[in-house]
């Protein structure tokens, strides 16, 4: 049975200026699909994000929600940044409930639905607690906690775990995995860790080039369920491999940027 479309660029071409970032771009990501997103800083993955959430606009092309145009799509996409933006004077059910708040719940309403979800997400007697009280780890979960609670089956994480610790960011992608395959949803992530980009995704997204054409796409072979063990699967290294000299490459004909 064919996977259902749930975010397609067809042809999109955007610039800054002068400058080109996609030109005649396509992507496709299937429903319930997890793809990675790689490539060297600067070619313009956020620029992906931010015109699939709808904050930027092609400027030739279409973008396709569930296989129909998508115009509007500001507010139909959740976005989990790079670092959390947890508000400091708001407790961790106050801050996940916001988007609840933002389409019209109650408060008090909002806040019932958030504690309900608290213990899935490893934040059960952490509800009343301040984002400055919290571990690295800990508001990360919020913050995507905070994402679904938009109601939003595809998720945009962009470099979710860069700024945590070597222990806790494997933590988190353990974690991360666990999520997807219980809640079901859509992810795009962006990540500059190869390696984090092969344990979690179904598929990867080599971007190159200046401006972006041709992506090169990459089916993860390794078998799940995943953990850090998989790291050693011979497949999972060889895909690692392929992965680096494709970058490597790319920096070597016209260097846009540094590698992580």
């Amino acid at each position: 049975m064919a996977v259902r479309e749930k975010l397609a660029f067809a042809g999109v071409r955007f610039s800054y200026g002068e400058k080109a970032i996609l030109d005649g771009f396509q992507l496709a990501v299937g429903r319930g699909e997890l793809v990675s997103l790689i490539g060297p800083s600067g070619i313009g993955k956020s620029t992906l994000f931010q015109l699939a959430a709808g904050l930027l606009e092609p400027q030739h092309g279409e973008i396709r929600l569930d296989g129909e145009p998508a115009a509007r799509r500001l507010g139909q996409v959740a976005y989990m940044p790079q670092r959390d933006l947890l508000m400091p004077w708001r407790t961790v059910v106050e801050n996940a409930a916001l988007p609840l708040e933002i389409q019209g719940m109650p408060r008090r309403e909002a806040q019932a639905r958030v504690r309900q979800e608290l213990p899935r997400f490893g934040l059960d007697g952490w509800a009343d607690a301040y984002p400055a009280q919290l571990s690295g780890g800990m508001r990360q979960r919020v913050s995507f906690l905070r994402a679904l609670m938009t109601g939003s089956d595809l998720l945009l994480l962009d470099e979710p775990f860069s700024a945590l610790d070597g222990i806790t960011r494997m933590e988190m992608q353990e974690w991360l995995l666990t999520m997807w395959q219980q809640t079901g949803c859509t992810m795009l992530l962006i990540t500059h860790d190869i390696d984090e980009a092969i344990l979690l995704a179904d598929r990867i997204v080599v971007l190159l080039g200046s401006p972006i054409s041709s992506p090169v796409e990459l089916d993860v072979p390794v078998p799940r369920p995943r953990s850090l063990a998989s790291r050693s699967h011979p497949a999972f290294q060889a895909l690692r491999g392929q992965i680096w000299e494709l970058l490597r490459q790319s920096a070597t004909a016209q260097p846009v940027g540094r590698y992580a």
